[in-house]
């Protein structure tokens, strides 16, 4: 990377308004321009192959496949740039899923003007950067569980997603557990999306298999 030429930023969002409004500040900066902006996950590779990004600003919630996976398949073809996950997201087993997926940062969106230009910079130059409410609740996890609690089924799952898979692993499709759960089919197939990134599988059957395997999927009785 040159030295005095402007950090590249590939923009990985499903949203316009919010990537005009992050690509104005980052282009507002003398040292960084916005080569490109995509809205799917899967038009990461073609755009990093055609723009050649130093950095890949990267959002959780896409509508084809998780930003996770999209770092993940990034990290598993280098030399790859490093991805900084801006994101809604701010739960536990996010953060823990894009950090094994190996994104070097991780912002909540809502992030001040400034951090999310020093992280930008931070990663671009090959540091890790997260914000300080995602830096204390790393340390919480580092610490281990106390003596005696009760280990839950797949942690690397929020509640919701467990649920979820709970009830695919009782067979029912996305229609049926939307129904069951009194959500939208959508928000369904966000999670199941989710749940396969976390659990690296990728059909129903090795999840419904994981499931098992941690005593999911017994029928209600």
């Amino acid at each position: 990377m040159d030295n005095h030429a402007p950090l590249r930023v590939l923009v990985v969002d499903d949203h316009p308004l919010f990537r005009s409004g992050l690509r104005g500040a980052l282009d507002s900066t003398d040292d960084i321009r916005v080569v490109a902006e995509v809205d799917t996950a899967g038009g990461v590779p073609l755009a990093v192959a055609e723009h050649r990004p130093d950095l890949v600003i990267m959002d959780l919630a896409l509508p084809d496949a998780s930003g996770i996976e999209a770092t993940r398949q990034l990290a598993a073809n280098p030399p790859a740039p490093p991805v900084l996950m801006l994101t809604m997201s701010g739960d536990d087993d996010s953060l823990l899923a894009a950090l094994r997926a190996g994104a070097h940062g991780y912002l909540v969106k809502g992030s001040a003007r400034d951090t999310v230009l020093h992280a930008v910079r931070t990663v671009a130059a090959g540091g890790a950067v997260f914000g300080p409410e995602v830096a204390r609740r790393i340390a919480d996890l580092l610490t281990a569980p106390a003596p005696g609690e009760r280990p839950v089924a797949l942690p690397m799952l929020t509640a919701r997603e467990r649920e979820v898979l709970n009830l695919v692993a009782r067979g029912l499709d996305n229609r049926r557990i939307a129904r069951e759960l009194v959500v939208a089919e959508k928000t369904v197939r966000n999670h199941v999306g989710h749940i396969f990134d976390k659990l690296q599988v990728t059909c129903r059957a090795e999840a419904v298999a994981r499931a098992r395997d941690a005593g999911l999927g017994a029928p209600s009785p």
